[in-house]
C-alpha cells in the first residue's frame, strides 16, 4: 500500500516506453470524450434514414451519457480487481464493435443499443487510462505533467467531437462519425499488451454486488432530472427523480461504511485532500458545463451562425487550454503551493465568468476570450485536483479512485446545465415582452422559429427581443458561476493549505549535481 509519506528511495522514472504508452492510452479517451459530441451534427441525417420517434431520438442521444455515469464506480472497482489493462483491453473491444455496429445500423432500436454499448466501453475505459497513468508514473513531478495532458485531451475530445460530426456528414454518410473510432481502438488492442503494464488491487476482497444497483439507482435518476430541467423546467417528474436518486445514493453511502468489502472504500477519503479535491472537481465540471450551455447557443443563434460554423469558431478557446494545464503542473513543481495555484485557477475561471456578464448580443470576441480565460482556469484546477486525488489514494485504489472523480465530473456538469441553465431561463422569460406569443417567451429556439413565421418588422423585432433577452439570461448565469467558482476558490485555499505531495523527488544524480559532485 502506499502513503503520503516521503520515502528515502527515490520514485522510478519513467522512460521512453512509458511516454509512448501514455500516448496510446490518449487514444481512448479523446474518443470518449468526442463521442458526447459527435451526434450534434448527425442527428439530421439519422432522423432522415432511420425515422425514429422523438422519444428515440432523444435516448439516441442521451443514452450513451446515461450509461457511462451509471456505471463508472462499478467499472472501477472492476479494474482494481480483474487487472486495470485487461478491463482497458475488453472496453476497447467492446467499443470498437459497438462502433462498427452503429455505424451500420439500419433501426433506431439497434442504434439506441449500440450507444448503450458504447457508454458500457466508455465507462472502462475512463477510470482504466487515469489509474494506469498512477502506475506508470511514480514520480510526482512526471505523474502531474502525465495528468495534465490527459486533462488536456479530454477537454479537446469534447470540442473536436462536434466539428469532425460536421465534416463528416458534410462529406461522408453518418455512420462515419463512428467507424473513426475503429482505427484507435485496433491499434490500442495491438500496442495496449506491449506497452501497458498490468496492475491490480493485490488484496481486494470479495466483490460487493449489491452496491452495483445502488449505485446506478443513486447516479441515474439524479443525472436524469438534472439534464432535464434546464430545457422542461422544474417538472415534479424530474423533482421526484433527483429525490429519488439522492435517497439510493444516501442508502448506497451507508452500505460502503458497514460492509465488510465496499465497493467504495471509505479509507480513500481518510487521505488527506480526496475529499476536497471529489467536491472541488465537481464544482469545475458544474463552472465548465454550466457555461458552455449559454456559450453554445450564443454563438449559433444570437450571433446567427450556421450549426458548423459555431461549431468552428467554438474551437478557439481551445488553443489556450493546451497550455493551461502543464503550467499549472510547473508552477507546482516550482514549488507554488498547491492550494494556491488551484485558487488562482478559480479565480481565473470566474473573471471568464465575469466577462461574459459583460458581452451584449453582438460581441463574438469577447464571449469568445471569456470562454477561453474559462476553461483555461477550469482547465488548471481539474488537472491539479485530479492529481491530488491519485497523490493521496492509495495505488492499489486507483481505479476506484478516478472513477469517483469521474462520477463526479458527470454530477458537476449536469448540475451546471441545471442551476445555471434555470437562472438563465428565469431571466430570458422575465425580459420578454409580456405580449409576445407564449412559445417565444419559453425559449430563444422558439422565439426565433415565431420570428421566421411574422412578417417584416414584426419577426425582426421579436427575433431582437428574444437576442436581447437570452444574452440577459447568459448575465444572470454568468455573475451566479462567477460567485461558485470564488466560493470555490475560497474553498480551495482552506481546504487545501496543509495538504502537500511529494511534488518531486530527486534522483541521485540530481542530488549530486545540485550539492556540487560530479
Amino acid at each position: 500500500m502506499t502513503t503520503n509519506s516521503p520515502s528515502t528511495a527515490p520514485p522510478a522514472h519513467a522512460g521512453h516506453r512509458e511516454w509512448t504508452a501514455l500516448g496510446v492510452l490518449m487514444l481512448p479517451l479523446l474518443l470518449v470524450s468526442m463521442d458526447v459530441s459527435v451526434l450534434y451534427f448527425a442527428i439530421p441525417a439519422i432522423s432522415a434514414d432511420l425515422e425514429p420517434s422523438g422519444t428515440q431520438q432523444l435516448w439516441i442521444f442521451d443514452i450513451y451519457g446515461f450509461v457511462l455515469a451509471g456505471l463508472l464506480m462499478t467499472m472501477g472497482s472492476v479494474g482494481d480487481r480483474i487487472g486495470r489493462r485487461r478491463l482497458l483491453l475488453i472496453g476497447a473491444a467492446a467499443f470498437g464493435a459497438a462502433s462498427l455496429t452503429a455505424a451500420y445500423a439500419d433501426s433506431a432500436e439497434t442504434l439506441i443499443l449500440a450507444r448503450a454499448v458504447l457508454g458500457i466501453g466508455g465507462a472502462t475505459l475512463m477510470p482504466s487510462t487515469m489509474a494506469l497513468i498512477r502506475t506508470m508514473f511514480t514520480d510526482a513531478g512526471q505523474r502531474a505533467k502525465a495528468i495534465a495532458l490527459w486533462s488536456g485531451v479530454m477537454t479537446a475530445g469534447v470540442a473536436l467531437g462536434s466539428v469532425m460530426s460536421g465534416v463528416l456528414v458534410e462529406y461522408f454518410w453518418w455512420g462515419s462519425v463512428f467507424l473513426v473510432n475503429l482505427p484507435a481502438m485496433v491499434l490500442l488492442l495491438i500496442l495496449g499488451p506491449v506497452l501497458l503494464p498490468e496492475s491490480r488491487d493485490p488484496n481486494p476482497g470479495r466483490f460487493d454486488w449489491p452496491s452495483v444497483p445502488l449505485s446506478m439507482a443513486a447516479v441515474l435518476p439524479v443525472v436524469y432530472g438534472l439534464k432535464e430541467i434546464p430545457s422542461e423546467g422544474w417538472n415534479v417528474l424530474y423533482v421526484v427523480s433527483i429525490t429519488v436518486g439522492l435517497l439510493f445514493a444516501a442508502l448506497f453511502v451507508h452500505r460502503q461504511r458497514t460492509t465488510a468489502s465496499p465497493m467504495i472504500s471509505p479509507a480513500l477519503f481518510r487521505g488527506r485532500g480526496f475529499g476536497p479535491a471529489v467536491t472541488l472537481n465537481l464544482v469545475s465540471a458544474f463552472g465548465m458545463t454550466g457555461s458552455a450551455y449559454f456559450t453554445t447557443q450564443y454563438i449559433q443563434s444570437v450571433l446567427d451562425k450556421s450549426a458548423l460554423d459555431a461549431a468552428l469558431w467554438a474551437l478557439l478557446p481551445s488553443v489556450p487550454i493546451g497550455a493551461a494545464a502543464p503550467l499549472a503542473a510547473r508552477l507546482v513543481q516550482k514549488g507554488v503551493h498547491r492550494a494556491h495555484v488551484v485558487t488562482a485557477g478559480f479565480a481565473i475561471a470566474a473573471s471568464g465568468y465575469g466577462m461574459l456578464a459583460l458581452a451584449g448580443p453582438d460581441a463574438m470576441w469577447l464571449v469568445l476570450t471569456a470562454c477561453g480565460v474559462l476553461a483555461s482556469g477550469i482547465v488548471m484546477v481539474m488537472s491539479l485536483i485530479m492529481d491530488l486525488a491519485l497523490g493521496t489514494a492509495p495505488v492499489e485504489r486507483a481505479g476506484t479512485a478516478s472513477s469517483l472523480m469521474e462520477t463526479g465530473t458527470e454530477f458537476g456538469g449536469a448540475l451546471g446545465m441545471a442551476v445555471l441553465g434555470s437562472i438563465g431561463t428565469a431571466v430570458y422569460r422575465h425580459e420578454m415582452p409580456a405580449s409576445a406569443p407564449a412559445e417565444a417567451r419559453e425559449t430563444l429556439g422558439g422565439a426565433l422559429a415565431v420570428a421566421d413565421r411574422l412578417p417584416g418588422r414584426t419577426g425582426d423585432a421579436l427575433a431582437t427581443a428574444a437576442r436581447e433577452a437570452f444574452t440577459g439570461g447568459m448575465h444572470g448565469a454568468a455573475i451566479a458561476g462567477a460567485v461558485a467558482l470564488a466560493g470555490a476558490g475560497v474553498l480551495a485555499a482552506i481546504s487545501l493549505r496543509r495538504v502537500r505531495l511529494p511534488e518531486h523527488r530527486k534522483t541521485p544524480d540530481e542530488l549530486c549535481s545540485s550539492s556540487g559532485v560530479v
